[in-house]
């Protein structure tokens, strides 16, 4: 039978087997939409290059080390590898999302600040300083979300998929934090727009 009309699990099987093709042809089956979920989130196209390879070779230690167990699932559990190699790689180069609000509107945009002032400059550094290191402090599962969606432009059914839960679990974590973030924002004192926030 062509492999191109075998199933995921069927092609891990072979693969497992010895077979190296049926393993290349699940790399053809999925890197496409494995590489766009990660160039989404990373927005640079060397990363997303070399996550993908990570993901690939991360897949096939966990396979050949017998700990793989999908139930039939290969595509979920392979995107959720590269979620995390993609979450990781914000926590190694500390880059974090645009953040919108409720309401819609964007945290840096409420930020008052002047154009060329190089106080402003330095005053504006230090508050995206702050800010990460408040989006850091949300519980982890709420951070991923806010950052899968924000900075990664995903859709809540994305989010759900890459990280393997419910889109309506996906869009309570999102929910709870942006709760999260203005209740320590206003604890913290920074400044955002107070006809939107009184």
């Amino acid at each position: 039978m062509e492999k191109s009309l075998i199933s995921d699990s069927s092609l891990v099987v072979l693969y497992v087997n010895g077979d190296e093709k049926a393993f290349e042809q699940l790399v053809r089956r999925h890197k496409s939409k494995i590489y766009t979920t990660v160039y989404l989130i990373v927005k640079d196209t060397y990363v997303a290059e070399d996550l993908l390879q990570d993901t690939f070779i991360k897949a096939i230690a966990t396979i050949k080390s017998g700990r793989y167990n999908d139930e039939g699932k290969f595509l979920p559990w392979v995107m959720r590898i590269a979620h995390n190699l993609a979450i990781d790689y914000f926590r190694r180069e500390r880059r974090y999302p645009t953040v919108i609000l409720e309401d819609g509107s964007n945290v840096y945009n409420t930020l008052d600040f002047s154009e060329d002032s190089a106080e402003s400059v330095q005053i504006q550094k230090e508050t995206h300083e702050r800010l990460r290191e408040l989006i850091q402090n949300l519980p982890g599962p709420q951070r991923e979300v806010l950052m899968m969606r924000h900075y990664g432009e995903m859709s809540f059914q994305e989010i759900a998929d890459a990280t393997g839960v419910s889109i309506n679990t996906a869009l309570g974590r999102m929910r709870y934090a942006l709760i999260n973030l203005r209740k320590q924002m206003y604890k913290n004192r920074i400044r955002y727009d107070s006809n939107i926030y009184p």
